[in-house]
């Protein structure tokens, strides 16, 4: 997070540069869209130190789930940077255009877009794989950066090539249109996160994992439920027992079958199993399809 930072500002001050040679409303928009990244990564920073808290009296689960709110934000930050590029590049068309230097403008914004490059494809692949939704997003936005200042490069291209000038602000809109859906996937992540949606992936390797190991130790389970916390995904599921089984011997194979189904799984995942015996369960739990 700190690199990422770091880059940021440096992004901020080469696109400024590049703006400032240029006047070009697509570079504009992509120096305003640096202003949010860098914004955005000081929030993420913030979340990612958050997350490495451990759980306390006013939050037993951990605070794993600002991870969430998060990607919030920079999906939220996306999307007025896209609406600011958007104001901008219908002004600056109705007003009148004008861009000069294009050769400088054109050597500062390839030089962001491969530093970007490189830096989101590298959080990207480290949050995969240490299971960090904030690495992820963060790498999603620094790569959206890329997209706007390849998008800037176009118009700037296409305006050298053509001697239109509205070439300009017609990229800096198709630009923002992109990031508008980048922005867009981030703001459902949060919520999706937030609201506890089901993971169907997930579901399908636990159910898989656990009819393996519960079938091969005589036992049946219900009830399966999970959700994902940002860094790790707590599921619950119920376990029935014959009837004459002894509690330490059940508690011993439920055990085994969360051991077993934790390596099985990809994600993450913390397991609590309720042992239950199939003899009494209907007349216990008459009207509950959950249990």
């Amino acid at each position: 997070m700190r690199l990422s930072l770091i880059i940021g500002l440096l992004m901020l001050v080469l696109k400024m540069g590049a703006y400032y040679l240029t006047g070009s409303a697509a570079i504009l928009g992509d120096a305003a869209e640096s202003v949010v990244h860098v914004a955005a990564v000081i929030f993420a920073a913030y979340s990612l130190w958050l997350t490495e808290q451990p759980a306390d009296e006013n939050h037993r689960y951990g605070h794993s789930k600002i991870a969430f709110i998060s990607a919030g934000v920079e999906g939220g930050l996306i999307i007025l940077a896209a609406v600011f590029i958007i104001h901008e590049s219908i002004r600056r068309w109705t007003e009148g255009l004008e861009v000069a230097n294009l050769d400088q403008g054109v050597l500062l914004t390839v030089l962001t877009i491969v530093i970007n490059a490189a830096l989101g494809v590298h959080l990207i692949r480290l949050g995969k794989k240490q299971g960090a939704l904030i690495l992820v997003s963060n790498g999603k936005h620094v790569l959206t950066d890329g997209w706007t200042s390849l998008g800037a490069l176009v118009g700037l291209g296409l305006m050298h090539l053509t001697g239109q000038l509205w070439w300009d602000p017609l990229c800096g809109l198709i630009m923002a249109g992109n990031i508008l859906v980048s922005g867009y996937g981030l703001v459902r992540r949060s919520v999706t996160g937030l609201m506890d949606e089901a993971n169907p992936e997930l579901a399908k390797e636990l159910d898989l994992a656990l009819a393996r190991e519960t079938s091969a130790r005589g036992v049946s389970f219900h009830a399966l439920r999970h959700r994902d916390a940002g860094q790790v995904h707590y599921v619950d599921v119920h376990f029935l027992f014959s009837d004459e089984i002894l509690l330490r011997d059940a508690h011993r194979i439920a055990t085994e079958i969360e051991t077993a189904v934790v390596k099985a799984v990809e994600e993450p995942i913390h397991i609590t199993t309720h042992l239950e015996c199939e003899g009494d369960h209907d007349e216990l739990h008459p009207n509950d399809e959950l249990i």
